[in-house]
């Protein structure tokens, strides 16, 4: 990274928010930095970082709305994602889950010292998405609760207890609730990583999700052909979901040990 370091700092206590800047500060001969933006919870921080290029996120872990861990599973999802050092005053099992999974932390109080070394290790070797997922999942198993959607300008969330199913279509996929559709910038392989067990695959361009199945009927379209389509039948929305035939017998298999 050439020049200062971009800096994301998001913790709910505006006077914690402004230590880290006093650190900074004091820290800034040895590495040098620039605090572009500031958030009080995740859901800020979200529509904070939208257009911005940010190096780093130091990011408190306890705050209302949307937590650290689940804002830290967003930002790893983002095209170039940032380093993400988390600020905690967890227990050592939480800060064991860290050690574990590569992914740097800081324990409060912070100190000088030690966030310049965090920095360091920043930019020597900036932690992957891939190990700030393994620590989120570590410490908050189950994946996010909450998904990304960029609208007219504005960051709206979609908790995925709500979603009935995902389609991909072109680059972008529907995300839809019982009530409307949601454009999200994420691949239906990364969703089906990170909420397998929720979501099951029934074509390659669609995951549904398990309790949203209300039955399954011969795909009407295929009616007469010697080796049917089936489709399935949701809950409160009157929308067939077409499964592929090569995915079908694990599908009827699923819907039978249900």
């Amino acid at each position: 990274m050439s020049g200062a370091l971009r800096l994301l700092i998001v913790d709910d206590e505006a006077p914690a928010r402004t230590r880290l800047r006093n650190l900074l500060d004091d820290v800034v001969a040895q590495v040098p930095t620039q605090v572009v933006a500031e958030a009080g919870d995740g859901i800020e921080a979200l529509q904070r970082v939208e257009g911005l290029a940010i190096d780093i996120a130091l990011i408190d872990i306890r705050m209302p709305r949307m937590d650290g861990i689940e804002l830290a599973r967003h930002l790893a999802g983002l095209a170039h994602p940032p380093a993400v050092i988390f600020v905690t005053a967890y227990d050592q099992y939480a800060v064991r889950a860290f050690e574990l999974s590569a992914a740097d932390y800081l324990l409060k109080p912070v100190k000088a010292a030690r966030l310049a070394e965090a920095l360091a290790k920043a930019i020597r070797s900036p932690t992957t998405a891939a190990a700030v997922s393994q620590a989120a999942e570590a410490i908050v198993p189950g994946g996010r609760r909450q998904l990304r959607c960029l609208e007219r300008g504005k960051v709206l969330l979609v908790p995925v207890a709500d979603v009935v199913y995902f389609k991909a279509e072109q680059k972008y996929v529907t995300a839809r609730t019982r009530e409307r559709e949601y454009l999200i910038e994420e691949s239906l392989a990364q969703l089906e990583g990170e909420f397998g067990q929720r979501f099951m695959r029934i074509h390659r361009n669609c995951l549904v999700a398990r309790d949203a199945i209300a039955g399954y009927e011969r795909d009407h379209d295929s009616a007469g052909e010697s080796d049917p389509r089936w489709a399935l039948l949701l809950s409160d929305i009157p929308e067939r979901l077409v499964v592929s035939r090569r995915l079908w017998p694990q599908v009827k298999a699923a819907l039978a040990g249900a």
